[in-house]
């Protein structure tokens, strides 16, 4: 199969995958259920493949950047198909990247799991709520369906803070 950086995105959506993983010295790697599975008839990427694919998603800023601090957090976009956190970075000398899915619509806060008094958040007035834990946990998934339900609910204005902006809010 030849290396197709767009098509290997698209498979993250078609097979329900969270991650797309891409290092030297193994091959694409999507993570689904949590297991990480190869990209079917793909080859071990090269330090050279590596360094192709994320420099050709990257502008000059974003590259001195990467350059600089030996790693560099943005989105990226396939329009009209997905969005992806993406987390490049320096390994073993190489370039690698973590490309996570987000995704495209929010879950409803009580389909979270949450405990109630986290819905009570979205019905204040003002405030700061901060939501914190590893990598993962549903911190994204948890602010995007609280922000959604003060949308769907009042007339407000909201800012968020932060780097990379995953979802996107009317």
């Amino acid at each position: 199969m030849q290396l197709d950086f767009a098509e290997m995105l698209l498979e993250v959506v078609r097979r329900k995958a969270s991650d797309l993983h891409l290092t030297a010295g193994a091959p694409p790697m999507l993570r689904i259920r949590g297991a990480l599975v190869p990209l079917d008839g793909l080859h071990k990427l090269s330090p050279n493949h590596t360094r192709e694919i994320v420099y050709s998603i990257l502008n000059n800023s974003q590259r001195q950047r990467l350059e600089t601090d030996l790693q560099l957090d943005f989105s990226y976009t396939i329009p009209g198909h997905a969005r992806f956190r993406v987390n490049a970075y320096q390994q073993r000398g190489a370039l690698g990247a973590a490309f996570r899915l987000i995704p495209s619509t929010t879950v409803p806060v009580e389909e979270l799991g949450l405990p109630s008094v986290v819905r009570t958040f979205a019905k204040k007035p003002r405030g700061l709520v901060l939501v914190t834990g590893p990598t993962g946990s549903g911190k994204s998934t948890t602010l995007a369906s609280l922000i959604n339900e003060i949308n769907e609910t009042r007339n407000e204005h909201i800012l968020t803070i932060e780097d990379p902006i995953e979802f996107l809010h009317a």
